[in-house]
């Protein structure tokens, strides 16, 4: 097929797809400009094969806009095309980010580059692996080359690792560094706890965290503006000297920080399990903890840099999925283990699981941990006398209530209402250094007690701008100790919180949603629900609802970044519970946050009133976050069975419209005639689209559509089928 012929097949064939005319002229437009330009010749041949093999709905999706510079970076699928993140959308966000920091940083500018264990695999098999693709193999690092060659060119410094060298600089040590050394900006590598083809880069300013509105508006700004990039071969950038290596007292002044925050240091019985999850935790999470003097244990399955993340379920090292440290609770079952901390490859989130009433290992929510850790470091500064005069607490409006309350009770100023996004309360630490103040909070960095998001996100010190495993991991570590050696766990000790305080149900539900559609479903969904707020959710009456888009309650939009981070819709039930509603700034989803408040049972509540509280709260915050589902689908003219609510959220909407359309049908067809072995190999082939360990992430899905069944029909036939397919999911 000749140049003008194929021109005219994109032509046509883009625009039968059902689309706004909008999207279909620009992917064309951005297609045909790399089928034409030199710099895209490397990706000539996979392209042409998309082409030929009719992949127009992928084609669309690849190149319809620019990957979005989101919050503080650029995140997405490494792949072909500029709604992807490869070596050219990383290069025109460094470009950009060099005008930015031309504007704003002072003196001669110089960056502190990270980057994680990625590396790009394409298993989700989008590629021809026959055919030449300059992308596979492309290990963070790599890309950090890359983004290096584009600072020097541009008369930046870079500090950054030697090529030879075995060590990581996770996120949090990345924020740590800028500060030690005086930088201008960071530049983290990393897709944090993405799938293994993701990756991304993020962006820090010279305190260490990220840029807030307007700021970040105005990078965002500089880099969608860029239309030259200076580049310069990584060698060439070396041998210009224009490349520092990090020196060795950076990491050991992180650790010995961290180290610091010890709030019981005769605490050190405790054995701790510990999984980075293939991450670089170990060098900042598995490292602080043995400086600090505990006996660590690591999952040796799980302990290897690698970013395939081959031994962690679904291949989703996040420790917001409890799967993903089964093998930590497995490995602390059989060693007798206090405690298991696992973080996520670029080891900013924490997560736990401790023993529970039955003696099994169970896995702590974010929220969870959030209270644990601000009642205990708040208990522990008083007990010793080194509270500060003013103490802090920082966190974001969608973080559990209970910390308010917790840190009400202690005496302590809450900042409580910010928006989703660490970077906010890395910012407060920022206003407190400039200003001394935040809104009405008179203080200091200083007088930072802890900072909390309900994505497992802890912080414990003012040293670091963002979220940090390794602070909330000793803390952790002390208070198992504590607790172990009164014959407890950190599960009695958050039932104790429970008692005091009152049970809060906190569920989160998201819903992925990939392609143009699917961004202009989140769209329509705030539009609609915005204009039109359901009146009641699950039975319970909505009272009021908070909008974040309103001027006159939360003041005039700073910028674009401002009214995208504003679009959260909050809605109030009574006694204080809550749902929120906001997309996510850095994945194809909406997110539902729920919150359902209890007064509290008091210290004397034996365990079978707490138990029977806590069981009615999460039933109800379970009905609300299905009846919102339904609700919120509804706008989008999209009815799933309530079967499909039971679907793991990794898995997007378009896949729990396919299962609960064609795989249940057809599984019920296959059972009649397969079990066992074949029936498992037939469900794993239907299945492969989902990615690793399909079957888990629909289990509990197959589980209720059984019961259903079991209830509507007891043939023995009908048994029979229905115990195959049980058997196949066991």
């Amino acid at each position: 097929m000749n140049d003008g012929a194929l021109l005219e097949k994109l032509d046509l064939e883009l625009h039968r797809i059902p689309a706004e005319p909008a999207v279909q002229q620009s992917a064309e437009a951005h297609l045909r400009s790399w089928l034409t330009d030199d710099q895209f010749g490397a990706y000539h041949p996979q392209l042409l094969w998309l082409i030929e093999q009719g992949r127009w709905d992928l084609l669309l999706d690849s190149f319809y806009r620019v990957l979005p510079f989101g919050t503080g970076g650029r995140r997405g699928a490494v792949g072909i095309g500029p709604n992807r993140f490869n070596p050219w959308t990383l290069a025109s966000s460094i470009q950009g980010h060099v005008l930015y920091l031309r504007r704003h940083a002072k003196g001669d500018l110089s960056v502190v580059v990270a980057y994680d264990v990625r590396q790009f695999n394409d298993l989700r098999g989008t590629y021809n692996p026959d055919l030449p693709n300059p992308l596979i193999g492309m290990r963070s690092r790599d890309f950090a080359e890359v983004a290096a060659g584009t600072y020097a060119a541009n008369g930046v410094r870079v500090h950054m690792l030697p090529a030879d060298s075995s060590h990581y600089v996770a996120t949090p040590e990345l924020s740590f560094a800028i500060r030690h050394l005086g930088a201008s900006a960071g530049l983290n590598i990393s897709a944090s706890h993405n799938h293994p083809d993701d990756n991304g880069g993020k962006f820090y300013n010279g305190d260490g965290g990220q840029e807030v509105p307007p700021y970040d508006q105005e990078m965002a700004d500089c880099v969608e503006g860029i239309d030259r990039i200076e580049t310069l071969e990584y060698a060439d950038a070396i041998a210009a000297g224009l490349i520092s290596w990090l020196p060795d007292d950076v990491h050991e002044a992180y650790v010995s920080t961290n180290v610091a925050q010890s709030l019981a240091a005769e605490a050190r019985g405790a054995k701790i399990i510990f999984t980075p999850l293939h991450g670089t935790g170990g060098m900042t999470v598995g490292e602080v903890l043995r400086a600090a003097g505990f006996e660590v244990e690591t999952v040796a399955d799980q302990a290897t840099p690698d970013g395939a993340f081959p031994n962690v379920p679904f291949r989703t090292p996040n420790p917001e999925v409890p799967e993903s440290m089964g093998a930590g609770m497995r490995m602390a079952a059989q060693r007798a283990g206090d405690v298991v901390l696992a973080c996520d490859p670029d080891a900013d989130r924490i997560g736990v699981c401790a023993r529970g009433a039955d003696g099994q290992f169970q896995s702590l929510t974010g929220n969870e941990i959030a209270a644990i850790l601000a009642h205990f470091k708040l208990e522990r500064l008083a007990e010793t006398g080194r509270a500060p005069e003013r103490p802090l607490v920082v966190k974001t409006d969608v973080t559990t209530n209970l910390v308010t309350r917790i840190a009400e009770r202690h005496g302590a100023a809450v900042i409580g209402d910010l928006l989703v996004g660490f970077k906010y309360i890395g910012d407060i630490l920022f206003r407190l250094d400039t200003d001394g103040r935040f809104r009405d909070v008179e203080g200091k960095s200083s007088d930072f007690i802890i900072g909390v998001e309900e994505s497992h996100g802890i912080l414990v010190t003012p040293d670091v701008r963002d979220k940090d495993a390794a602070g909330a991991g000793i803390l952790l570590a002390e208070l198992a100790a504590l607790q172990r050696a009164r014959g407890a766990t950190l599960v009695d000790y958050l039932d104790g919180i429970y008692r005091e305080f009152g049970y809060f149900a906190n569920r989160l539900a998201s819903m992925v949603m990939t392609g143009p559609e699917g961004v202009s479903n989140i769209r329509k969904i705030q539009q609609t629900l915005r204009a039109t707020p359901p009146t009641r959710i699950a039975g319970c009456a909505v009272t009021r609802v908070t909008d974040h888009w309103n001027e006159q309650e939360f003041g005039p939009f700073l910028s674009e970044t401002d009214r995208s981070s504003r679009d959260v819709l909050v809605f109030h039930l009574d006694k204080g519970s809550r749902l929120t509603l906001r997309p996510s700034g850095t994945e194809p989803k909406n997110k539902t946050y729920i919150e359902v408040v209890t007064d509290p049972l008091g210290a004397g509540a034996d365990d079978a009133a707490l138990a029977s509280q806590k069981r009615q709260a999460n039933e109800t915050a379970r009905d609300l976050a299905d009846d919102f589902t339904r609700q919120m689908l509804t706008v989008v003219d999209i009815h799933l069975p309530d079967y499909a609510l039971r679907i793991s959220d990794l898995v997007p909407l378009d896949k729990r419209i396919e299962f609960a359309e064609r795989f249940i049908p057809a599984i019920e067809d296959k059972a009649r005639s397969a079990e066992g072995a074949t029936l498992v190999a037939w469900i794993d082939e239907q299945l492969a689209s989902y990615g690793k360990d399909a079957r888990g992430l629909v289990t509990d899905a197959v589980e209720m559509y059984l019961q259903s069944q079991e209830a509507t029909d007891d043939s023995p036939d009908r048994r029979k089928s229905i115990a195959a397919i049980r058997s196949a999911f066991a």
